[in-house]
């Protein structure tokens, strides 16, 4: 079996079919860890947040009335009833020419509508506050339910959550909550020139790499990288490692493949797999071009280059945005949402139209004192240093032949 690129796709169209893939299974965990993970159904609060009108600064509770028109030179008088301590109910109501104590989150005694700040009045003795400053009704205070109202949905399903939501619900009281599973990923390294990493190459040997990055890159996303190992080029035990990676996982890569012969290989293997389908022989994007994207039942496979740079550019610009969205992320798809600064290409970029080109860049210092230079860091294919020296990845579009050195460029964050 002797294959060209048959199916070469866009980008766009590779996009639109990892969105064809069903989102795996929920279950509910314990909130304190949900961080990183995708939430599988919307979540209402069930009580206001704050529950009560407090106050947000120390002070002095009051009617704002009683304070229109006062200042430094003209201060308006008060009789202070209590000082409230911050867990304790006023036991009566405030009326008009009285003023309660307050410290910042205490609760509010009915009747009043505003606090002054503590440095804005003076104690005169025997009960009697000294108001330098008019407040306005709603002046230093949050309502009950401004924050949060019961009833509505406060995280919507599909959103990641980070440490602010674990806060929210953890204000909330909100002790479990419905996520989407971790997407399970496996990960195969073909190749017979690949040894372990443990292991000292011979002449014509290298170390696994695309194992450890590629485990990496999906810790990102909360997926759940599981490594098969290292498997042989031969029909047979690529086959098996498909089929055993298939059986265990909601999805799985296999790197390698990348001359004709053993790309030809994986292919076969693929198709000799009950309910196998090639979505995709090729993508027009480089690095990355002999991408293979296949669908067995409802999981895919996707074979990626053994080169190290392609491999971590597909699975970055593909690999990570399919696991996400898997995994139920509502924004798994949304290119505009990686983390992007804005930079000075140091250096012409040519690319060739009809194809999307990802060019590592290096981040350095602008003469100017304004945007930082974009420094292409580009040599020959396998060069891990490239890797290392690079900060990030500019994108050519498809639709040009390339830029020129001073182009202001979006530089996506590695």
């Amino acid at each position: 079996m002797n294959h060209p690129f048959f199916q070469v796709i866009s980008p766009q169209a590779f996009l639109e079919h990892l969105q064809t893939f069903p989102f795996v299974q929920d279950e509910w965990i314990p909130f304190q860890e949900g961080l990183g993970r995708v939430l599988a159904q919307d979540i209402q609060s069930p009580e206001n947040l704050p529950q009560a009108d407090r106050s947000s600064m120390d002070g002095f509770a009051v009617h704002a009335q009683d304070t229109f028109g006062a200042s430094p030179s003209n201060p308006a008088y008060l009789e202070n009833l209590s000082d409230l301590p911050i867990d304790a109910l006023a036991s009566i109501p405030l009326e008009r020419g009285n003023c309660m104590g307050i410290t910042t989150g205490g609760t509010l005694p009915r009747g009043s509508n505003a606090v002054v700040m503590v440095e804005h009045t003076q104690k005169m003795g025997a009960g009697t506050i000294e108001i330098r400053q008019s407040v306005a009704p709603g002046d230093n205070i949050m309502l009950a339910g401004e924050d949060v109202t019961r009833g509505t949905t406060i995280l919507p399903r599909g959103k990641r959550l980070r440490a602010q939501e674990i806060g929210l619900l953890a204000a909330l009281g909100i002790t479990t909550i419905p996520v989407f599973k971790q997407v399970r990923a496996g990960i195969i390294s073909t190749g017979d020139e690949l040894v372990e990493v443990h292991e000292t190459p011979r002449p014509g040997q290298i170390r696994d790499v695309n194992t450890s990055t590629l485990s990496c890159l999906l810790s990102r996303i909360n997926a759940q990288a599981m490594p098969y190992g290292l498997v042989k080029d031969d029909l047979p035990s690529i086959v098996s490692a498909l089929e055993k990676g298939l059986a265990d996982n909601d999805a799985l890569f296999i790197s390698g493949g990348s001359s004709v012969g053993t790309r030809d290989l994986t292919i076969e293997a693929i198709l000799s797999l009950p309910d196998a389908k090639i979505l995709a022989h090729g993508v027009s994007i480089s690095p990355g071009k002999p991408t293979i994207l296949a669908s067995v039942g409802d999981k895919p496979i996707m074979g990626l280059p053994g080169q190290i740079t392609s491999a971590q550019v597909i699975m970055l610009v593909f690999g990570c945005p399919l696991l996400d969205h898997m995994g139920g992320h509502c924004q798994a798809m949304n290119t505009s949402r990686r983390p992007h600064i804005p930079a000075v290409l140091a250096a012409n970029l040519p690319s060739k139209q009809g194809r999307e080109d990802y060019v590592r860049v290096e981040l350095g210092p602008s003469h100017e004192g304004k945007l930082p230079l974009a420094v292409p860091r580009t040599g020959k294919s396998g060069l891990i240093k490239t890797l290392i020296q690079s900060d990030g990845l500019v994108c050519i579009p498809a639709t040009s032949e390339g830029m020129l050195a001073g182009t202001k460029v979006m530089v996506w964050m590695l």
